[in-house]
């Protein structure tokens, strides 16, 4: 029985990164019961490695009793190397958006045929954003992420189309009708959004490229494209440009 555990081939290391696994954008803070339903891991345990977990600041323990991510975890995120040299790279640029335009700015990569937020910089406007840095969302309702998964490989593509849910009533989950829109972003290099992720909130978004190839996406979230969307493409296009030029 590996690591001791009560069941064979499960380790206390697998048991670990599945209690820090149990959060996610939509479960920020978890009771220990919670967090050992959605671990799969027996309330002993969890209670015995949550404790652990939270003495080494991995985890924070709230005055209601719930268990929310720690600050170290955070920074020994910020250690990894596509965030040290993307978002790093990028930073300069992005803040030159966020000035010129008063509009939310991201910064993506794909992960998996998941959409990961490297960088959020919140517009003044009351325009409704449900993305944080380090959350992952879908990649077919969100303007960075169609860029993304325009580019993807075939396999990511297939597995995207054949499961396309609903968020709001304006979220495209016709495989057909998804597939001209990533023809679109491919020879247009841009990609939009209209209360597709969230009602209220549309979005366009550019490639990243790196000798040829698309390793991240830049893109805003405005109220509405119809008066300005010429304006973002160009700030957007230019800042992209910028940052492939620094990565490269």
């Amino acid at each position: 029985m590996a690591g001791n555990t009560s069941a064979p081939g499960v380790t206390v290391t697998s048991r670990v990164l599945a209690l820090l696994g149990a959060f996610d954008e939509h479960h920020r803070a978890l009771t220990l019961t919670d967090l050992a339903r959605r671990a799969g891991v027996p309330v002993p345990t969890a209670h015995r490695l949550v404790a652990e977990l939270v003495a080494g600041g991995a985890l924070a323990r709230r005055p209601s009793g719930e268990y929310v991510v720690g600050r170290r975890l955070w920074d020994v995120g910020l250690l990894a190397p596509v965030e040290i040299g993307l978002r790093r790279v990028a930073e300069p640029f992005l803040h030159d958006i966020h000035a010129a335009t008063r509009a939310t700015v991201h910064l993506a990569v794909r992960d998996g045929s998941e959409v990961l937020y490297l960088e959020r910089m919140r517009g003044r406007a009351s325009v409704p954003v449900v993305s944080q840095i380090g959350s992952t969302l879908p990649m077919h309702c969100t303007g960075v992420g169609k860029v993304l998964l325009a580019h993807a490989p075939d396999e990511v593509q297939r597995q995207v189309l054949q499961s396309l849910q609903r968020v709001t009533r304006y979220t495209v989950t016709q495989p057909g009708l998804l597939q001209q829109q990533l023809e679109g972003v491919r020879r247009d290099g841009v990609a939009t959004t209209s209360e597709e992720m969230t009602l209220g909130a549309c979005s366009v978004a550019v490639p990243v490229m790196r000798d040829d190839e698309v390793v991240a996406a830049i893109g805003v979230v405005v109220r509405s494209l119809k008066r300005d969307r010429a304006g973002l493409v160009a700030a957007l296009q230019v800042a992209a440009q910028g940052i492939g030029r620094s990565l490269g």
